[in-house]
């Protein structure tokens, strides 16, 4: 009886890293979607009229990479307390508009569709917050840093689409 206790708690906590790495995966997923849309980008975006308070291009990149780990454990914590419910079905929303964005954005160069699409982002990132702040405090607070970007990248979409209408 000991035995098979000591190798299901060794199953679990296997299992429950390989979820961190598909959690991982997903917003790498995303993220590899959202890359593909900016690939060579770098000259457009400095091409563009842009507010004074535009970030530098190379920012993107770090930031971007830090709100996917937050937003990989983020998810993951919630799935470790909860399993797979609402709260992560949001959580998929939002990382699916997140993939969506770019592509838009960049890719097609429909600022004002992209601008719609990132509000939508946002509201679904509201939700998701909302939906974890049942579930998870650490989850809710790993996810408060992607929605203030998110805040503040709706703002500069919104400018540069009216700047470059």
């Amino acid at each position: 009886m000991e035995m098979s206790q000591s190798v299901t708690r060794r199953t679990a906590g296997a299992r429950k890293w390989w979820a961190l790495l598909g959690f991982g995966a997903a917003t790498f997923a995303a993220a590899a979607i959202g890359g593909l849309g900016v690939q060579g980008t770098s000259a457009e975006y400095q091409g563009l009229e842009q507010p004074d308070w535009a970030p530098p291009s190379w920012l993107f990149g770090p930031v971007w990479t830090v709100l996917y780990v937050l937003i990989a454990i983020a998810g993951w914590l919630v799935w470790r307390r909860a399993g797979f419910g609402p709260a992560l079905w949001a959580w998929v929303v939002q990382l699916v508009l997140n993939a969506i964005w770019t592509p838009l954005f960049f890719g097609a160069g429909a600022y004002g569709l992209a601008f719609a699409e990132i509000v939508l982002m946002w509201l679904a990132i509201a939700v998701t917050v909302a939906l974890f702040r049942r579930v998870s405090r650490p989850a809710t607070l790993l996810m408060l840093p992607y929605w203030a970007w998110v805040t503040f990248a709706s703002a500069l979409n919104f400018a540069v689409w009216r700047l470059n209408s």
